[in-house]
């Protein structure tokens, strides 16, 4: 008898190493899980009255009714089994607390509301998930397929709707998948597994396999629109990028020569023999005999082997001292495997020392200014010190080369954790980003200009405690700052974010961070990227400011927010729409009618004062005269020459 593979044995030994490591490092509490659990719901039957939390002796929530535990002396819930009970309310609340979760059963209840789409961020290491017999409505989340232990699936008799997510064909230890008697349409995706018709049965509007229903062409086109969109968006990225390119000369096109060539196209008569070449060629970033040659992006690293004895200048006493030998040791070299970010001022690579601590190391984009000039910057910005703000810690210039080097965020970007964040945990992050931004505006000496503000540039501690990246970077690139190219083209801006002011060549403004913050709130509220609004009606084509403003027009704004972070408690709507309503103010047309940073960080630390956010002092003691709003153009960091 042919044997199984080695890999095939260790898979569930493997998975149940894997649930006890993350135990072990997870901030989970149990019996918060199931105590959040039990007040997010309604229990008319007392089902749950077992449910005691005044006895915290070791084991005591293995009791429960409905618990499983993995040991009856450990408050490690397996399985939640609340099977039943004619429990009431939406999804419960306080799963993610529960680090070892595997199971969940809610079948035979009277649960309402759409099914979270971050629901394998709540349950990671769940095999099996049980919804039946209630009255969930809404999607079937697509990224229910990031569970990748998934056994089961029954969400049959609910009202869902929409089409069945074709990448749940994906999860590969899927064997039972029971979706009927909802509201689901389109086409049945190919799932591995032989599945009946009765799976899919009293679904009006589902075709295709198993069921013996023939699907429209349309339906057919539609199951392809992952693939095909995503070839597509390709070819309009390029399209995109190559008219921006054009729109940027053209405008730096003198008169005179826009006269001798009417038409502009001069520039694309000289293509006419190269029309053969394919559009495929504009997508390669990298000819494959360079990558063969430079397998690991980092050919510019090895030039600087000859000066591995350069000194990194450092700021911080608490960090040891270090040489440019150190930091190619703790990045290989700088390979691109840990480039952790990349953007208009640079890539940003994780750093492992020898003690096992972590740095980020930024490689500079190329800087105009010379050495003189670039080490006074870097002086100025190494004493530049607040609570929200990701210090820079030292530095390093090696030949050509500008290394700056910081301390490294766990939790990596904001725009990458939204989805996961609940409201008080978004608004803490909205707090403290708008305090270290209109600390820099109104506060710091000299005042900074941001200049680039998104999601992406507002990291997370260990604690989600939001420290502003790239603060003082944008006067270090060489294109000309102030002109219109450096904005449309994402240099200095990422798309989404940049204020309508920009589409003049004017120069930069504090109301322009204003606006692009506001994006950042907006994205905070409504969990919805800057550019695509996923939850925006059918034919929308406007980005995400647009969309709200159309919703504020419809007396419809509540519509924006995100229900997902926000559970059950139906007391929060009116605090959200105070938040929703200053980032409405942010991202007003006209510069001057919106409100200042510092008037912004009022707003937002007025709305989060029950929460009782920490505090630390002097940071909160923000300086600003009644001109600053004034001074559409300064300077932003003034140093010595």
């Amino acid at each position: 008898m042919k044997q199984p593979p080695l890999s095939a044995l260790l898979k569930p030994f493997l998975f149940l190493l894997i649930i006890r490591l993350t135990h072990c490092a997870s901030v989970g509490n149990d019996t918060l899980c199931l105590e959040t659990l039990k007040r997010s719901i309604s229990d008319p039957n007392d089902y749950l009255a077992s449910w005691d939390f005044n006895n915290s002796t070791q084991g005591s929530i293995c009791k429960f009714s409905g618990i499983d535990c993995w040991n009856e002396n450990d408050n490690r819930v397996l399985n939640i089994r609340l099977a039943n009970m004619g429990l009431k309310g939406h999804f419960p609340s306080g799963l993610e607390h529960c680090a070892s979760l595997t199971g969940l059963d809610l079948s035979g209840n009277i649960f309402s509301g759409s099914i979270p789409k971050n629901i394998c961020y709540v349950v990671p290491f769940m095999t099996s998930f049980d919804l039946s017999s209630n009255s969930f409505t809404g999607n079937i989340p697509v990224n229910l397929s990031l569970c990748q232990y998934l056994n089961s699936i029954n969400l049959q008799h609910n009202s869902l709707s929409g089409q069945i997510p074709g990448q749940l064909a994906t999860l590969d230890r899927l064997t039972t998948f029971n979706v009927a008697n909802n509201l689901l349409s389109g086409q049945i995706p190919e799932f591995n597994n032989k599945l009946s018709a009765d799976s899919f049965a009293n679904n009006p509007g589902l075709c295709g396999s198993p069921l013996n229903v023939q699907c429209a062409a349309s339906s057919k086109k539609g199951n392809l629109g992952v693939i095909i969109g995503s070839a597509v968006g390709g070819i309009m990225v390029v399209v995109l990028v190559v008219g921006v390119v054009v729109f940027v000369l053209l405008r730096k096109v003198p008169k005179r020569k826009r006269e001798e060539d009417p038409k502009g196209n001069k520039w694309a008569k000289v293509l006419k023999g190269a029309k053969a070449t394919k559009v495929f060629v504009l997508l390669r970033k990298v000819p494959k005999r360079k990558r063969e040659e430079d397998p690991k992006g980092n050919k510019w690293a090895k030039v600087l082997k000859g000066a591995k004895a350069t000194k990194v200048s450092m700021f911080e006493n608490s960090v040891s001292k270090m040489k440019l030998a150190d930091l190619m040791k703790a990045t290989d070299d700088f390979s691109n495997e840990n480039i952790i970010q990349t953007g208009r001022t640079g890539s940003i690579y994780k750093a492992v020392l020898q003690d096992g601590s972590f740095l980020s190391i930024k490689r500079l984009q190329d800087s105009s200014h010379s050495e003189s000039q670039f080490k006074a910057e870097m002086e100025t910005l190494g004493k530049i010190k607040h609570r929200n703000l990701l210090p820079l810690i030292g530095y390093c210039i090696a030949k050509k080369e500008k290394l700056l080097v910081y301390h490294y965020m766990p939790n990596g970007m904001l725009r990458d954790q939204i989805m996961w964040l609940n409201w008080s945990e978004r608004l803490k992050v909205a707090i403290g980003s708008a305090r270290g931004f209109a600390w820099l505006h109104h506060t710091c000496n000299p005042r900074i200009l941001h200049r680039n503000i998104s999601s992406k540039y507002i990291l997370l501690d260990q604690n989600f405690e939001p420290k502003i990246s790239d603060f003082g970077l944008a006067r270090l690139m060489n294109p000309i700052d102030t002109h219109l190219s450096t904005f449309v083209n994402g240099e200095f801006g990422e798309f989404g974010y940049v204020a309508p002011e920009y589409i003049q060549p004017l120069v930069t403004t504090l109301k322009g961070d204003v606006y692009s913050f506001g994006v950042v709130l907006l994205e905070l509220v409504s969990g919805e990227k800057p550019t695509q609004v996923s939850e925006a009606p059918e034919g929308f084509k406007g980005n995400l400011v647009e969309w709200v403003k159309h919703l504020s027009e419809s007396n419809a704004l509540a519509l924006a927010i995100d229900r997902d972070m926000i559970g059950n408690d139906n007391n929060l709507e009116s605090e959200i729409m105070q938040f929703l309503k200053v980032a409405c103010r942010c991202v007003l047309s006209g510069p001057k009618e919106r409100p200042t940073m510092f008037e912004v960080y009022q707003l937002l630390n007025a709305i989060g004062q029950k929460y009782h956010f920490s505090s630390a002092g002097g940071d909160d003691i923000i300086m600003t005269d009644n001109n600053t709003e004034e001074h559409d153009g300064f300077e932003e960091l003034i140093v010595a020459k």
